[in-house]
């Protein structure tokens, strides 16, 4: 058995035998006589242009966003699947509110099931206690259309003794945003992204 040491810089490997420059960063490691060693030297890294780098960065968000788009639009066809909205717009023409908590700020629906809810925590508590409003109820005659462009268009009801709304989403070609429409009482307008979702309950 022969002990030979390594260094993580350069070392020199002929015949039976191996040498290592001194260093402190070393591996050891055992060889039987009849071992030969070979070094292979490391490749040298590929030199990159800033033109190369800004293309190959297009690239992997163009594929990034075809993956989260086909989630999404996979979602919408099963029927299950949140929206989270990131800002809101109240009435037709009113006030958008920006940075929102999407946590609170939704659209789900698990197949025949559908909640809607707005949070905006602007100083009074709402009907929801969350300065807006919670609905609840059986999601109704679903229908899809994918345009030309890739788009997809959902337009479904939610109906219950609590809330009668129909609602019209857009999700954007490769991509995962998406615009709600909500009609029911005084219209809302939700911007953001769908997301997969599956309650437990529903598996």
């Amino acid at each position: 058995m022969k002990k030979i040491i390594f260094t993580l810089t350069a070392l020199i490997a002929t015949g039976l035998c191996a040498t290592a420059q001194t260093s402190s960063d070393q591996v050891d490691i055992e060889t039987a006589d009849n071992v030969k060693l070979e070094v292979i030297t490391p490749a040298e890294p590929v030199q990159e242009t800033e033109q190369d780098m800004k293309e190959r960065e297009k690239r992997l968000r163009e594929l990034t966003d075809d993956v989260a788009y086909a989630k999404a639009s996979n979602s919408l066809r099963r029927g299950y699947f949140v929206f989270l909205a990131d800002h809101i717009q109240i009435g037709r023409t009113g006030y958008r509110h920006y940075d929102l908590n999407s946590n609170s700020n939704f659209i789900l629906v698990q197949n025949f099931d559908g909640i809607i809810q707005y949070a905006l925590n602007v100083g009074f508590p709402g009907s929801n206690g969350l300065g807006g409003w919670t609905g609840k109820g059986s999601v109704r005659d679903k229908r899809i259309v994918y345009k030309d462009n890739g788009d997809v268009f959902m337009q479904f009801s939610i109906v219950s003794g609590q809330v009668n709304a129909d609602v019209d989403i857009t999700l954007f070609h490769n991509s995962k945003r998406a615009v709600a429409n909500i009609n029911g009482g005084q219209p809302i307008t939700m911007y953001g992204e769908i997301l997969p979702y599956r309650d437990k309950k529903h598996r």
